[in-house]
């Protein structure tokens, strides 16, 4: 008998579906022709071009700051101003002149014209910005009724889903360019981009398109470019979009008049659960983050959690990274109370947790040590939870932080960022407590330096 090839027994079998289906004709142009010209003509306009200048200062000499060989340039070394301009992509998100886009656009701008689709011109100003998330939100001097984007929620977005990256790559002037959300969960390490958290898409973006607007078939934001992954400095069709539900938090910050962003502190270090984890835990499928350290005054711990805790979602929405944790509580802004899922002892359970700000302020009232000792010189502060967060330091520190060090404790090797434990084998809670042993005196120290984890010992005769 002979054999039918798959592939015509694939197109009999697709014939002989039921003959009462109905093939329907298209009833016009629009239907024979997928377009993406109605989103862009509703969006298209909201994209801003954005030129930005500022001013720094540049040594004719490398030895220019040198003590010893400075003294040769007489006044030749004197450092000279130079302008540096960047050009990138903004979003307007409200009709009087509220801009979006990225912090390494605008840097620390002293002068920034926005000009849009239409060719109008706009002079702006920073109100608020924040490097690591790489946001700057922007105002524009006496605009009104301006074109504006609607912010798509982007915890909705699904692999799969179309969009358009528009923006104004390599300065050539507004471009369009489409493709899919590729991922949905980027972290900075995924990205190259240290910390943050993206969405992937393989809409082309280039140098330029920096701050341009992410948008669904709605013509929603639905984010902000922001980076590509390239060897070449062109699209691989690799690129990184902040999440629209992230820019909204600091669009209402800055709107609300606040020129630092707010950010959540959690309080907690967490360990993504693996396959080994998740057997221990008695899971099937490996899911959340085990806390594996939480400090004290951790909005978490007042929620009663606690080390060995496992934290499945947060407001229903999953956690399976340190990141993700963060990114959930940025995304509720401080003063919100969150819903987090736990599993303990097999038993899943639910918390309010309080989502605010690390307590305490960083660098509040430092204690100049002016005693004679080897400890001479240094500017210390308490250790507190808002220093622990803003110097990335491990939750358990504990101590005295050295935010300078000169003359004799220079010298001795101490430097800014380290942590005095214990001194002559007594513990230092505070910066005073410090202060008080150092005026005592003593005939030799016996220190425990915290830094970088790693904890030093320093002996030395007085």
């Amino acid at each position: 008998m002979r054999r039918v090839p798959a592939l015509f027994l694939f197109i009999l079998l697709g014939l002989a579906g039921p003959l009462s289906a109905e093939t329907k004709v298209p009833d016009n142009q629009g239907e024979v022709q997928l377009s993406f010209a109605p989103v862009v003509q509703r969006s298209a306009p909201a994209v801003v071009n954005i030129y930005a200048s500022w001013v720094t200062e540049r040594r004719a000499s490398p030895f220019a700051d040198d003590p010893f060989f400075s003294q040769f340039f007489g006044g030749f070394d004197r450092a000279t101003p130079r302008v540096q301009n960047s050009l990138g992509s903004g979003v307007i998100v409200s009709a009087d002149g509220i801009v979006v886009s990225n912090y390494h656009v605008v840097q620390e701008a002293t002068d920034i014209r926005v000009v849009l689709a239409d060719r109008r011109e706009f002079a702006g100003e920073v109100l608020l910005s924040d490097r690591e998330a790489d946001i700057a939100v922007i105002r524009l001097a006496d605009a009104q009724e301006l074109p504006a984007l609607e912010f798509a929620q982007s915890e909705a977005a699904a692999v799969g889903d179309l969009v358009l990256a528009i923006g104004n790559p390599f300065g050539v002037g507004q471009t369009v360019s489409s493709g899919i959300i590729s991922a949905t969960a980027r972290t900075g390490a995924a990205t190259r981009q240290g910390a943050g958290y993206f969405l992937q898409t393989d809409a082309p973006i280039n140098p330029g398109n920096s701050g341009g607007a992410l948008v669904d078939m709605s013509g929603r934001l639905v984010g902000l470019n922001t980076s590509i992954l390239t060897r070449s400095g062109g699209s691989n069709g690799i690129g990184f979009a902040i999440p629209s539900d992230l820019v909204a938090q600091y669009v209402q910050q800055a709107v609300a008049g606040h020129d630092d962003f707010r950010r959540p502190w959690s309080g907690v270090a967490v360990q993504q659960v693996d396959g080994g984890l998740a057997d221990a835990l008695g899971q099937g499928i490996p899911t959340g983050v085990l806390i594996s350290e939480i400090h004290p005054a951790s909005p978490f711990a007042e929620a009663d959690l606690r080390a060995g805790d496992v934290i499945l979602s947060v407001n229903a929405l999953p956690v399976n990274a340190q990141d993700e944790l963060e990114y959930r509580l940025l995304t509720q802004g401080v003063g919100a109370d969150v819903t987090v899922e736990v599993l303990r002892d097999g038993t899943a359970n639910s918390h309010v947790v309080a989502v605010r700000e690390a307590p305490g302020v960083p660098g509040a009232n430092p204690i100049r040590i002016d005693a004679d000792s080897p400890l001479a010189g240094l500017l210390v502060a308490d250790v507190t939870p808002r220093l622990i967060d803003e110097l990335n330091l491990p939750l358990s520190a504990s101590g005295v932080l050295v935010v300078r060090a000169d003359g004799p404790s220079a010298r001795l090797g101490l430097r800014g960022g380290d942590v005095v434990r214990t001194v002559n084998g007594q513990q230092v809670q505070t910066a005073a407590d410090l202060d008080r042993m150092v005026r005592r005196g003593a005939r030799a120290w016996d220190m425990q330096i915290g830094r970088g984890g790693q904890t030093l010992r320093l002996r030395v005769r007085g």
